[in-house]
């Protein structure tokens, strides 16, 4: 499943919208799309009149008018397609495991999180393997940007932490062929949570702007060697995660985040600024798990 790229499809025009991101995408970084429409026989236990072959008929529909209009509209396209006998989350997570990334149409903010399988997107982003992009019906332009839009990363903890992060951005940057924006929010540590150790260390460094600032350049250091051709803007600012992140990606063609993977009790996260940013940013968000 490397080289590949998935995306998820159920008829409505955000899928429509991610279909055709994946399919740039797929194109520019010369990968192979899988296209996944998720469709389970489930009797209601109502007084509704159902026909299942009529359903399974539309549910192939859904599928072939996707395959046919990515077709049409990306004749460079390498494509296959399947309805996959199965709920959406379990469904579109077994397709993608092994994948380049997974594409879901998101509604954007709304009462409840509203991704392109209602619940099952905000499910999605939290338990894929691979990285998870986030694209609303009016976000399905080119990806490569006529006017160079630049990708936004968010980098966050040590150059470890971040590395997946800020690797999958500069690919982005690269393929693209735009700059690439690294962001580090920050903020002043409670009275009692500074420990003597790095305040310190911050006071040795005239302060904790070039504290973070220092921290940002470290972990670009071994992305800048890798991809010399990426014009990297550093960018260190002092507020919320999710408040200066939707702040620097307000005209960026790809917002990158991560998630750190936990193995919590109680199921995944996808974390506070992640959260923000799928539901407010104005472009395509992407999702990168993390240790």
């Amino acid at each position: 499943m490397k080289h590949t790229l998935v995306v998820g499809v159920d008829g409505s025009p955000e899928s429509r919208a991610a279909a055709d991101w994946a399919a740039r995408e797929a194109v520019l970084r010369n990968l192979h799309l899988h296209v996944v429409h998720a469709w389970l026989w489930q009797p209601l236990a109502v007084p509704v009149v159902q026909d299942r072959a009529v359903e399974a008929r539309r549910a192939q529909e859904i599928l072939e008018e996707a395959e046919a209009g990515l077709t049409r509209r990306h004749p460079r396209l390498a494509l296959t397609a399947e309805v996959v006998p199965d709920v959406p989350v379990p469904a579109l997570l077994r397709a993608a495991k092994g994948a380049e990334m997974l594409v879901l149409g998101s509604r954007g903010y709304g009462a409840v999180a509203g991704f392109l399988l209602g619940s099952y997107g905000q499910q999605l982003i939290a338990a894929a393997e691979c990285p998870v992009v986030s694209v609303r019906a009016e976000q399905g332009g080119p990806v490569s940007a006529a006017d160079g839009a630049e990708v936004v990363v968010g980098q966050q903890g040590g150059a470890e932490e971040s590395a997946e992060v800020l690797r999958f951005a500069f690919e982005e940057a690269a393929a693209r062929g735009v700059a690439l924006r690294a962001v580090r929010a920050w903020s002043l540590p409670p009275v009692y949570a500074g420990s003597p150790g790095s305040l310190w260390i911050a006071d040795r460094l005239g302060g904790l702007q070039p504290y973070e600032k220092a921290a940002l350049e470290q972990a670009l250091e071994p992305w800048r060697a890798r991809y010399p051709e990426v014009q990297v803007v550093a960018h260190v600012q002092q507020g919320s995660a999710g408040q200066v992140l939707l702040s620097a990606a307000s005209d960026a063609g790809l917002l990158v985040v991560g998630r750190r993977v936990r193995d919590a009790v109680l199921g995944s996260r996808i974390g506070s600024a992640a959260h923000a940013v799928l539901h407010h940013a104005v472009c395509p968000v992407a999702v990168v798990p993390h240790r």
